[in-house]
C-alpha cells in the first residue's frame, strides 16, 4: 500500500483518475483533481503532470468550493 502525503510526486499516487474542468484552457493552465481511495481529494498543476500532488480531506474541498462559489476569491482574478 502506498503511502499517500502531500507533496508527494502525483504519478506515485495508485489507481487515481484526475479530472479538470471544461474551462479549462486548451494549454493544459489548470488545476486537476482525483478522488482518492482513503476519501481524500488530489490536486496537481495540469502543466506538470508529474509534479507534487497537493492532498486534501473531503471537509477542506468543501469549504474552498463553497468559499469560491459565494465569491470568497473573486478578487484574485484579474
Amino acid at each position: 500500500m502506498t503511502d499517500i502525503r502531500n507533496g508527494m510526486p502525483a504519478k506515485q499516487l495508485p489507481d487515481v483518475v484526475w479530472r479538470k474542468s471544461r474551462h479549462s484552457g486548451a494549454v493544459g493552465n489548470c488545476v486537476e483533481l482525483a478522488p482518492l481511495v482513503d476519501g481524500g481529494i488530489a490536486v496537481r498543476n495540469s502543466r506538470y503532470p508529474d509534479g507534487p500532488a497537493l492532498v486534501y480531506s473531503r471537509d477542506e474541498i468543501a469549504a474552498f468550493l463553497h468559499g469560491a462559489k459565494d465569491g470568497e476569491f473573486d478578487d484574485l482574478i484579474v
